[in-house]
Parts: structure tokens; sequence; C-alpha cells
């Protein structure tokens, strides 16, 4: 019986330490991420910090970017000109921008509706008068509005950023019909927007930075993120604020604390029997 046994251990123990050869001998282990979208790579933008704030030469740059490149199709209807005062630019040159829009307004004296000059409370015009002439101008797409658009899209900063430098050729086996652009950090693959930062140099920078297409791209998120929380640096600037007289309260109530209790709990009873 033990002869039998050690004749099957023989051919078993050669299976097993061929079968390990060939599992060692295979090469790392290939990662297919198949969702959709991939996920967008983690930028370093400076706003992430929590102790830094909005980075104010970008947001201004990327405002210029928006207002010549994104405002034609996309809107900002939560935004107005006078939120943009002495945070991204001056009184002056808001009202200057301001006045370049022609706004609807009324109605008059006689119950009609007349086009003005834009001030400071109006809101940035929209670049189309309702949904469906959106629509219709962009073959059924409907572009959103870019009001709290990097908070209403999950790691909105990192994704906007991404599609904006994603477009790309569809790669085999994906064929983009007329009006569909290839991105693989949007659902599906194909989005209707065309890549609205083909070249550099579309924007002329008023403090000289060199205009290209990565540059434009991280300074209209910065904008958008800028425009989707303007009291981003006073709320961070009064929570750290709000930390440290938390710390500084803990310390001194713990001092307190020990300072005045510490004759009491270092004190020692002792009870005798008492003497009659």
């Amino acid at each position: 019986m033990a002869f039998r046994a050690q004749r099957l251990a023989r051919p078993l123990a050669a299976v097993t330490a061929a079968g390990g050869g060939a599992v060692f001998a295979v090469g790392p282990v290939a990662k297919c991420d198949d969702k959709d979208p991939i996920h967008a790579p983690r930028y370093p933008f400076w706003v992430k910090s929590i102790f830094h704030s909005h980075e104010i030469p970008s947001v201004r740059r990327g405002y210029e970017v928006y207002r010549q490149v994104c405002a034609t199709c996309h809107s900002m209807k939560q935004l107005h000109f006078r939120h943009l005062v002495n945070f991204v630019l001056p009184e002056k040159r808001m009202k200057e921008i301001a006045a370049g829009f022609d706004v609807v307004d009324g109605p008059n004296d006689e119950g009609e509706m007349f086009t003005r000059p834009g001030i400071l409370v109006d809101a940035f015009p929209s670049p189309y008068p309702n949904e469906e002439a959106a629509r219709y101008a962009n073959g059924g797409a409907l572009p959103p509005d870019l009001s709290v658009y990097t908070t209403a899209k999950h790691e909105g900063v990192d994704y906007i950023m991404a599609l904006l430098l994603g477009y790309r050729d569809p790669p085999a086996g994906i064929e983009a019909r007329a009006g569909l652009y290839y991105n693989p950090y949007y659902p599906g693959g194909l989005i209707a927007m065309p890549n609205p930062l083909h070249s550099d140099g579309l924007v002329e920078y008023e403090d000289g930075t060199p205009c290209t297409k990565s540059q434009m791209a991280k300074d209209v998120v910065n904008f958008l993120c800028w425009a989707a929380e303007p009291a981003h640096d006073e709320r961070k600037l009064v929570g750290l604020k709000a930390m440290s007289a938390c710390f500084c309260g803990i310390f001194i109530v713990g001092f307190w604390y020990r300072s005045m209790w510490i004759g009491y709990k270092t004190r020692r009873i002792d009870f005798t029997k008492a003497v009659m």
C-alpha cells in the first residue's frame, strides 16, 4: 500500500512543479480598465489644497477664454457681471464689457420690450433665446450651462480639463458619424461638441502669457471653478481661523482641566479605625 502511494505521488509532484513553473513564466498580469468613461487624471490645481486660494490671474485669463471661445455655445445664467467686479476685473473694465452686450428689457411706458446696453446687474447673456434654438443649432445636443458645472460633475475640475485636452482620432473599430467627435473622457466616447481649443493662439492674453491649448484649458477651468464658488477663499479662510481657534481652545481647556483636578486625582485618603 505504501509502495502504491509513493508511485502516485511522483507524477502528481511533477505536474504540480510544471504548473508552478508555467505560472511564474507568464509575464505581469495586464490590467483592463473597462470603465466608461475612463477616470480623468489628477491634475495639480492650486485651489485643491486646503491652504491655497483661487489663482486670480488664471481666473482672469480664463474669463477671456470663456468670453471669446466658450460663450458662443454655453451659457452661465447664474453669474452676473457684478460678481466679477474687484474679484476678477476692475469695475470700470467690467462696465465696458457689460456695455458691449445688448440686453432685452421692458416693458416701457408703451408696453413694448426694448434693447439697451448691458449694465453690471445683468446676468451673462445666453447665446440662444431658448432650449429648442440651442438644440437646433447643435444638431440636437443641448450645450450645458456652466454656472456650477465644476461642482455638478464628479471631480469636475479634473473632468473638464481632461475633456478639453482629450480630443483625438477614433481608434480602429469605432466610427464617428457626422457631427460627433471622439473623446475617451466623455460617456460613450463620442461627443457632439467639436474641439473648442483646436489650436494655440485662440485668445490674446493681456498679461502676455503664451496662449497654448493646455494653458487655455487650465485657465478656463480655474474660471469655472471660481464661478461655481465665488466665496471659496473667504469660506476656506474662516474655516482655517475656526480650526485654529478650536486648537487653542482645546489646549487652554486641557491645561485648566489638568491644573484644576490634579489635586483631587492625586489625593490619597486613608481610613483608620476610630479610637474610642
